[in-house]
C-alpha cells in the first residue's frame, strides 16, 4: 500500500488550463472515486497520476517518491481501462500475464501468478478461454486480474464499468471494491456516475471546472455539500433562491417566495450577513408530503406524478418554484390536479448555500 499526493498540480493544452492547481492526498489502501462532470479534468488528473501526462507545473509523491516525471513503468501503478484493452488473439491467460512477461519473469513463477490472479477476480480455471468466448463483466475481471498480476502498489481506474449493463454495472461494483480491499491497493477511480461513487468510495473529490470543489466521504458530499455545485451534481436536490434574514440558536432563516426557511449552513468559511443572497437546497426525499404541517412548511399543488414501485416521485408547483418530492414506501397516494398540498423538511435537512 501506498499514498498519492499530488500538490498544485496544473495542466494546460494551450491556452486552455484543464487543472487549475489540484492538491489532494490518498490514503495508503484507500478507494478514492475522481468524479465531475464531463470536462471537470478528472481523468486529465488520474493522466497525470499516471505518468500518461505531465503536469504543468506542480507535483505528485507515490508515497516518498517525487514521480512527476517518472514514466509510466517505472511508478509501480496498474491501469485499468473503459475498453478493457484485451487483445483478442491471446487467451485469457496469455493476456494476464503479459506485463509479466515484459518484466521477464520467470515462466514457471507466472503461470502460479496467473492463476493467483484468476482467483482473485472469481475466474479459476478461465485461462484457457479465448477472449471473445467471455462476456463483458468476465472481460473487465480479466483486465483487472492483468493489472492486479503485476502487484501494483496502487490501481487507476479510468470509468472501468461504463460499458457494461446497469445489472452487471452492479454486481461489479461490488466486485471491484472487494478486490481493491482484499489486496490491500490503494486506488483511484474515474467515473461522472454519481451512484457509483457513493456505493463504492472511502471518499471521493469532485472536480469542478479544474478545481476540487469538495473532497469529503460519501455521506459528508451527500449530506453536507458546501456549494449549490456540489449538491446538485452528486444525487438530485431542489435548489431555492432566497435572502438571509437572520442567524438564531444555530439556524439560519432565508426569506423566499414560499415563505421562511430556516436551515444549516456547511461551510465553515461563509459567515452570511442580513439581506445577503443565498440558496438554499432540499434533497427531493428530504420533502416530506402532507396536508398537515411541520417544520419549514410550503404549499402548492402536485402537477406530476410517477410511481416507481417502492417510491412515487411528485412534482409540486410552489411560489419558490417547481419542487421534486420523492416519497418512499407511501401509504397515500395523491393525485396531479387541484389539490393543495404542504411541503415541510426538518431543519436538519435544508442545506443553506452561497449562491
Amino acid at each position: 500500500m501506498e499514498s498519492i499526493h499530488t500538490e498544485s498540480v496544473v495542466k494546460t493544452f494551450g491556452k486552455i488550463r484543464v487543472l487549475n492547481g489540484i492538491s489532494l492526498t490518498i490514503e495508503p489502501g484507500e478507494l478514492f472515486f475522481l468524479l465531475g462532470a464531463s470536462g471537470c479534468g478528472k481523468t486529465t488528473l488520474l493522466r497525470c497520476i499516471a505518468g500518461l501526462e505531465t503536469p504543468t507545473s506542480g507535483s505528485i509523491h507515490f508515497g516518498a517518491r517525487d514521480v512527476t516525471h517518472m514514466p509510466p513503468h517505472q511508478r509501480e501503478a496498474a491501469l485499468v481501462f473503459q475498453s478493457y484493452a484485451l487483445w483478442p488473439h491471446l487467451t485469457v491467460g496469455q493476456n494476464i500475464a503479459f506485463g509479466l512477461e515484459e518484466r521477464r519473469v520467470p515462466k514457471a513463477e507466472i503461470k502460479l501468478r496467473v492463476t493467483e490472479a484468476l482467483e482473485m477476480v472469481h475466474l479459476p480455471g478461465f485461462g484457457e478461454r479465448s477472449i471473445d468466448q467471455m462476456s463483458g463483466g468476465q472481460q473487465q475481471r480479466v483486465s483487472l486480474a492483468r493489472a492486479l498480476v503485476v502487484k501494483p502498489k496502487c490501481i487507476l481506474l479510468d470509468e472501468p464499468l461504463s460499458n457494461l449493463d446497469a445489472q452487471l454495472r452492479v454486481e461489479m461494483r461490488r466486485e471491484i471494491r472487494r478486490i481493491v480491499k482484499d489486496n490491500g491497493i490503494t486506488a483511484i477511480y474515474v467515473t461522472h456516475d454519481q451512484e457509483e461513487a457513493l456505493a463504492m468510495a472511502d471518499r471521493m473529490a469532485v472536480l469542478i471546472g479544474g478545481k476540487i470543489g469538495q473532497i469529503g466521504t460519501p455521506e459528508q458530499i451527500y449530506r453536507e455539500p458546501r456549494s449549490a455545485d456540489v449538491a446538485s451534481f452528486i444525487g438530485e436536490t431542489n435548489l431555492l433562491n432566497g435572502e438571509v434574514i437572520e442567524h438564531r440558536n444555530g439556524l439560519t432563516h432565508i426569506k423566499t417566495a414560499s415563505g421562511p426557511i430556516a436551515g444549516r449552513i456547511t461551510d465553515p468559511d461563509w459567515s452570511p450577513s442580513p439581506g445577503e443572497s443565498a440558496c438554499i437546497s432540499i434533497r427531493p426525499e428530504a420533502w416530506r408530503l402532507h396536508e398537515t404541517t411541520g417544520e419549514n412548511n410550503i404549499s402548492g399543488k402536485i402537477i406530476e406524478r410517477s410511481y416507481l414501485g417502492q417510491r412515487i416521485q411528485y412534482w409540486i408547483e410552489t411560489a419558490a418554484g417547481r419542487q421534486q418530492v420523492v416519497e418512499m414506501n407511501p401509504h397515500t397516494l395523491y393525485q396531479p390536479g387541484d389539490q393543495s398540498v404542504t411541503l415541510h423538511a426538518s431543519h436538519d435537512d435544508v442545506i443553506v448555500l452561497k449562491p
